[in-house]
């Protein structure tokens, strides 16, 4: 799958920008809402994304991604607690999405990480390209029938911990390219799982669950946030099938 190289530059910047932002941690969602319309089908067989578990050509677009075993070590050290509340909350206290330069903003910038033959307009926007939506295997051709999903939902990390950071570390948080926090996915999926954790919502595809249990953890260990008991017991079970 040939993917187009100017989003590494920008890339790197970021990275640098997310990490200065956030002490003693590793960084970062804001899910757009695109057109409903989609131009979706099934993605063939031998492309199921996360199909073979770990190595797949899909986790590479991930960055920071943990391996099952270092994934299984971060989940044990994570505090297990009772959701917080939802008061306060706000999406603007999580400033979305970032300016990357050349007119480019995170949005932007997942697209052109996950798509393949994305062409851009003058001004950053995805015109072109294609896309498979690892959390259902279904394949688009318009930017607009995408979502960019935080693996963990912001709504869901304030209630976990967000809630106690300063504003800078909740917008490295929302724009994290340096970890794997941001993914492009149809908007039917990203709005079914809303702010949801993996114990009350899974991808569809089943065969994506390896991926999806390292990210999480991944994410909410970086941020030192915290799991409840059925949270962390889903997580163990979706790393289980990193060995099936």
């Amino acid at each position: 799958m040939r993917r187009q190289q100017r989003w590494r530059s920008w890339g790197v910047a970021a990275a640098v920008a997310a990490a200065a932002l956030v002490t003693g941690c590793d960084p970062l969602s804001t899910e757009p809402e695109p057109d409903a319309k989609a131009s979706a089908s099934p993605a063939p067989a031998s492309s199921a994304p996360g199909a073979g578990g770990e190595g797949s050509e899909e986790e590479e677009s991930l960055p920071g991604l943990p391996g099952a075993d270092e994934a299984r070590q971060a989940l044990d050290r994570l505090v297990v607690a009772e959701q917080g509340s939802m008061a306060g909350y706000s999406r603007d206290k999580f400033p979305h999405w970032s300016s990357h330069g050349d007119k480019c903003d995170t949005r932007e910038m997942v697209l052109q990480r996950d798509g393949s033959d994305v062409e851009r307009d003058d001004q950053c926007r995805a015109v072109s390209g294609r896309w498979v939506s690892v959390y259902d295997g279904k394949t688009f051709i318009y930017a607009s029938d995408l979502d960019i999903d935080h693996m963990v939902p912001l709504a869901n990390a304030w209630r976990s911990g967000a809630k106690d950071w300063d504003q800078d570390k909740r917008k490295a948080f929302a724009n994290d390219l340096t970890h794997p926090q941001l993914l492009a996915v149809s908007a039917a999926t990203n709005r079914g799982k809303g702010d949801q954790g993996p114990e009350e919502w899974q991808p569809p595809l089943e065969s994506y669950w390896c991926v999806y249990g390292r990210a999480w953890t991944s994410v909410k260990s970086t941020y030192g946030l915290s799991v409840t008991e059925d949270e962390k017991s889903m997580l163990v079970k979706m790393l289980d099938t990193c060995n099936a």
